[in-house]
């Protein structure tokens, strides 16, 4: 019967292995490369680039006309495949 609080311990473990890949800092090489496309597209300021469900997201990313928008890029290409007005 020792097995059981293995188990669910290992249940337990497993329910927050998720929150561990949220949220997470990009390698300085890789932030590097974010921010210069980011430039190179016209954005001038931002809150926050992490990596989050396998996408990179940019939070409050300030463009050349001011607006605000939050944006997922691809990891591998650093495309943007999400624009949202914030």
């Amino acid at each position: 019967m020792r097995l059981i609080p293995g188990l669910a311990a290992l249940a337990f473990a497993l329910t927050l292995a998720p929150a561990a890949y949220a949220d997470t800092p990009l390698p300085a090489e890789q932030q590097a490369k974010v921010e210069a496309m980011l430039r190179q597209e016209g954005f001038t300021k931002w809150s926050e680039i992490e990596l989050d469900d396998g996408m990179i997201e940019v939070d409050d990313a300030i463009g050349a006309d001011g607006k605000k928008v939050d944006l997922k890029l691809d990891p591998k290409t650093l495309a943007i495949v999400k624009r949202k007005a914030d």
